[in-house]
């Protein structure tokens, strides 16, 4: 018998908090098969068979707080362990049974299929799983989300039973660690910063232009769609550079000043929003930008973003604007200084040259920290932002 124990989860990070069994006791178990997802403040971790065999006792409940080393299972090992029940530990009492084939209710989602269902918005009851014992894939759910595959019948049983109309329902869900650890943040930043926003606009007219005039040229020989974050990056760190204070934190009575730029960038992820960080940002081109903004973007959904990659970084842009956001106040990501904001691009009328024209603006917003940056010095940035990206075809393109 092989003892599953929580597996190291990176500096500084001790305990976890138990997300799903992925492996019913019972259940046939290959070696490096991931068998359980732990949630930490951070990404969501799997824990993987350390042997081949059958899975044996649950020794801790989903919700359970977990320490690293910790044993929070055990396999019974080689093929003719599936002889041998395996008993369920109290503290699993309420795990489910293996699920037969096609029971896709009672099956394991593994996080993947899981965040792909959030993702979707599905209902993962009325898809026909395709994978082994009829478990559902991520495929399964895209299908079902494109109208690809017929939705499986749900049993009648598990009708739920009308509400009366006019009733009026609650739901109490916990909240999960990477939520918990986000809610702390957000109000020590609050707490601890002398924390003010700087407004500004930037007319998108010129970054417009000039992706609609390279982007083929760009992605036939980057490899990568020219997006407006690669402007928006590469102008911050040269305003950065300018401005060290905005690129600084504070550590008790010192400054720290940086002669680089990691750039945390803002995404948002199913369960909750995660800052992985670009390093060294100020030496990159701007298809190097690009492709790592994408690669974020695509684990971050996935559920497969390190958290090495999520350490550290001097200075944040969050884009609200892909969500529609007309304007608003971020808040600081502690230790950095300053978090940048960014909107969505609407046409407004401005004045050109005596004229009333219209152009795409977009708002800018600089959250800093009034300990270490004077005002001063929040609004030359964004005045550098701002004649960057309005300027950004000798600057910016990397061709």
């Amino acid at each position: 018998m092989a003892e599953v124990k929580v597996p190291t989860l990176g500096e500084s990070i001790t305990e976890a908090t138990v997300g799903e069994w992925l492996k019913a006791p019972g259940e046939p178990v290959a070696l490096d098969e991931a068998i359980a997802s732990l949630e930490t403040d951070k990404v969501s971790v799997e824990v993987n068979a350390p042997v081949a065999g059958v899975m044996g006792q649950q020794l801790v409940a989903v919700g359970d707080t977990v320490n690293v080393g910790a044993v929070i299972a055990t396999i019974e090992e080689g093929a003719g362990a599936a002889a041998a029940p395996a008993a369920a530990a109290p503290a699993a009492a309420s795990a489910p049974a293996a699920a037969p084939a096609g029971d896709v209710e009672a099956a394991a989602l593994s996080p993947s299929v899981r965040r792909a269902v959030l993702e979707h918005g599905v209902d993962p009851s009325t898809i026909q799983g395709t994978g082994k014992d009829g478990r559902i894939t991520k495929e399964d759910v895209v299908a079902a989300a494109q109208g690809k595959a017929a939705p499986a019948p749900a049993p009648a049983a598990a009708a739920p039973a009308a509400a009366p109309a006019g009733a009026r329902r609650e739901e109490r869900v916990r909240m999960t660690r990477l939520r918990q650890t986000i809610a702390a943040r957000l109000k020590e930043a609050q707490n601890t910063a002398a924390m003010l926003t700087t407004f500004n606009d930037v007319d998108m007219t010129a970054v417009m232009e000039a992706r609609a005039k390279y982007k083929d040229l760009f992605e036939k020989k980057h490899g990568v769609r020219l997006g407006f974050m690669g402007f928006f990056v590469k102008a911050a760190c040269q305003a950065l550079k300018d401005l060290p204070a905005v690129n600084a934190s504070i550590d008790g009575d010192e400054i720290v000043y940086h002669d680089y730029a990691d750039i945390s960038v803002a995404v948002s992820a199913p369960q909750g929003l995660v800052v992985p960080v670009i390093r060294d940002a100020q030496d990159m081109s701007v298809a190097t930008i690009e492709k790592t903004i994408g690669d974020f973007g695509k684990r971050a959904k996935d559920g497969t973003l390190k958290m090495e990659e999520m350490k550290g970084g001097t200075f944040t842009i969050s884009n609200g604007g892909v969500f529609g956001s007309l304007m608003s106040t971020p808040i600081i990501n502690p230790p950095q200084s300053a978090v940048l904001g960014l909107h969505r691009i609407e046409e407004r009328p401005v004045v050109r040259d005596g004229q009333v024209v219209v152009r795409p603006m977009m708002y800018l917003a600089l959250s800093y920290d009034h300990r270490l940056i004077d005002g001063r010095e929040a609004v030359t940035f964004l005045v550098a932002l701002k004649n960057a990206i309005e300027d950004p075809t000798r600057l910016l393109i990397d061709l």
